[in-house]
C-alpha cells in the first residue's frame, strides 16, 4: 500500500516556499507533511497532501514543476522506538531507504513516517509481517 507524493522543484530563495504553499492554500489543499532538501541553487520540496490531483492543478495552473511519486507511510505508536523498530525492520530485510521523513497526527495519536525505497512491495510486505502498520491515501487524507 502507497500514497502519493509531490516533489516541487523550487528556486533557493527567500520566499519560494511561501509561493508553494500559498498556492496549495489558495487551492484547499491541506498539507500532512513537508520535507525540504536544498542545494545552492535550488530545492526539492516534497509533500504529503489531502488531496494530490487538486495540488497538481493548483502547481501546474501556477508554473510550478512537479513529479508525483509513491511512498510508503508507515504509520507507529508515538513512542520511543517506534522508527527504530520500522527502519530495524527494513534493515533486516536488507532494504535501504532512499529518504525518509516523520510527522505526527495527534488526532490518531500515531506517528508516521514516509519512507522512499527501491524495492517498494519488499519493504511493504516486510513491514506488514512484522505487525507494522501501512496507512493508505485514504488514512492520510483523513488526519
Amino acid at each position: 500500500m502507497t500514497v502519493k507524493q509531490i516533489s516541487v522543484f523550487i528556486e533557493n530563495k527567500v520566499g519560494g516556499l511561501a509561493t508553494i504553499t500559498d498556492v496549495l492554500a489558495q487551492a484547499g489543499v491541506n498539507i500532512r507533511a513537508l520535507s525540504i532538501a536544498d542545494t545552492s541553487d535550488f530545492g526539492i520540496l516534497r509533500l504529503i497532501v489531502d488531496d494530490v490531483f487538486k495540488a497538481g492543478n493548483a502547481l501546474r495552473e501556477n508554473g510550478h514543476i512537479y513529479s508525483i511519486t509513491d511512498v510508503l507511510a508507515v504509520a507507529g505508536d508515538d513512542k520511543p522506538g517506534s522508527i527504530a523498530r520500522i527502519v530495524a525492520t527494513l534493515a533486516k530485510e536488507g532494504i535501504g531507504m532512499d529518504y525518509a521523513y516523520a510527522f505526527f497526527a495527534k488526532k490518531e495519536n500515531l506517528a508516521y513516517m514516509i519512507v522512499r525505497v527501491e524495492e517498494m512491495d519488499k519493504a511493504a510486505k516486510a513491514l506488514r509481517e512484522n505487525g507494522i502498520h501501512l496507512a493508505g491515501e485514504e488514512e492520510i487524507a483523513r488526519l
